[in-house]
């Protein structure tokens, strides 16, 4: 949770923007759970749940797009790719996994400056039901500036 998740808010509430943001995400965030009810260990004294955390992190990109209309916010799945997490059999390209991450960074391709989205490999593709759902958006916004002592204005 503090790398998946609390990090990356802190960058984004703490950066000044306009800018555009791109989230490291993955495909688990799709086995995620959405509910913060059970406590959420953000200090990651615990294991946690890798799919909550990749739920979380979309659903901030997701939140950041909603609320920061001047932002460009995505998050991006790299696939599983041949690192030591993805392990040496990752069936994934380990050369087009940061090519997404690139283009949405820079690139002023109509379909680059979209916002909001979930994207693997230069595609958009449909995230957990939950990262959309703004009353979620919100109770994870709420914890995490709980947590940090610092809100996502």
């Amino acid at each position: 949770m503090p790398v998946n998740v609390v990090a990356p808010y802190l960058l984004t509430a703490l950066l000044p923007g306009p800018r555009r943001t791109v989230y490291l995400s993955s495909s688990p965030h799709l086995s995620g759970h959405p509910s913060l009810a059970a406590g959420v260990n953000w200090q990651g004294a615990s294991a946690g749940s890798y799919a909550d955390s990749e739920l979380f992190v979309t659903t901030l990109a997701a939140a950041v797009a909603r609320l920061r209309p001047e932002v460009l916010s995505n998050a991006v799945d790299p696939g599983r790719v041949p690192t030591r997490m993805g392990g040496p059999d990752a069936p994934d390209d380990l050369e087009l996994g940061p090519r997404t991450q690139e283009r949405l960074a820079v690139s002023n391709e109509p379909e680059a400056r979209t916002t909001g989205g979930y994207w693997y490999h230069r595609r958009s593709e449909q995230p957990h039901p939950a990262v959309h759902d703004e009353a979620f958006q919100d109770r994870l916004l709420r914890a995490l500036a709980e947590e940090t002592g610092v809100a996502l204005d």
